[in-house]
C-alpha cells in the first residue's frame, strides 16, 4: 500500500502549487487591471515626435508613450500625408501616464523645456503646421491645468516673445508608423545627427541652462 503513496502525495503538492500559482496570476492580473483603471493620458505636440519621446521616457511614472499624429480630420493617416501639411494634424506623442507617481503638471514642465514656445509656424528646422507645438487635453481638470502653466511661463520672462502654444480639446490620436516608435533607440546616429542639427538642444540649453533628456 505505501508505494503507492508517494505518487498520490506528489500529485496532492503539484496540484495545490499549481492552484497558489493561479491564485497569484489572478491578483497580480486584477491589480494590473486596477492600476490601468487609475492611468491617465496626456497628448502634447512639440514638432519632431521623435524628439518629444525620449524626454517623457525618462521620467518615473510614465507607463508608455507613443508617437503619431492628432488635431487634423484625415482618418488613419500616414507620416507621408502628414508631412505634407495637408492633413491638419500635428506630430504629437501620447503619454499614458501613472498619476499617483507623476502629476499632470510635472509632464507639462517637462513639455515646456523641450520645445520652442514662442513659435507657432513650426519647431527649429521642421516648417508647417503639421509641426506645431500644441496642448491637446483630455478633461477640464488638464485645460485648467495647461492655461495656468502657460500663464505662468508667460509671466516669468524666460521669453522675450509671446507664448502662443495653443491649448485644444483632444480628438482621435492615431499611432505613427512601428519604425518612428522609439525611434532613438532605433537609429541613435541618425536620431543625433538630426537633433542637433535641427537646433533644438541649443535652443534648450539657451534658454534653460541645460540640455534634455533626449539629447
Amino acid at each position: 500500500m505505501k508505494r503507492f503513496m508517494l505518487p498520490v502525495v506528489v500529485l496532492i503538492v503539484l496540484g495545490m502549487f499549481g492552484w497558489l500559482h493561479a491564485q497569484e496570476n489572478e491578483t497580480k492580473n486584477k491589480t494590473d487591471m486596477m492600476s490601468e483603471d487609475n492611468y491617465e493620458v496626456a497628448t502634447f505636440a512639440g514638432g519632431c515626435f521623435w524628439c518629444m519621446q525620449p524626454p517623457f521616457d525618462a521620467l518615473d511614472g510614465v507607463v508608455k508613450t507613443t508617437v503619431g499624429f492628432t488635431g487634423g480630420t484625415e482618418k488613419n493617416p500616414t507620416y507621408k500625408e502628414v508631412s505634407y501639411g495637408k492633413t491638419g494634424h500635428a506630430e504629437s506623442i501620447e503619454i499614458v501616464y501613472d498619476p499617483s507617481k507623476i502629476t499632470y503638471d510635472q509632464l507639462l514642465d517637462v513639455y515646456w523645456m523641450n520645445i520652442d514656445p514662442t513659435d507657432s509656424g513650426g519647431q527649429f528646422v521642421d516648417r508647417g503646421k503639421q509641426y506645431r507645438p500644441e496642448i491637446f487635453y483630455h478633461n477640464e481638470s488638464q485645460k485648467k491645468a495647461a492655461e495656468a502653466s502657460k500663464k505662468k511661463l508667460a509671466e516669468s520672462g524666460r521669453f522675450d516673445k509671446p507664448i502662443v502654444v495653443q491649448i485644444t480639446k483632444a480628438t482621435e490620436f492615431y499611432p505613427a508608423e512601428e519604425y518612428h516608435q522609439k525611434f532613438y533607440k532605433k537609429d541613435k546616429l541618425q536620431y543625433k545627427a538630426y537633433r542637433w542639427g535641427s537646433g533644438r538642444d541649443q535652443f534648450i540649453k539657451k534658454h534653460w541652462g541645460k540640455e534634455s533628456a533626449g539629447h
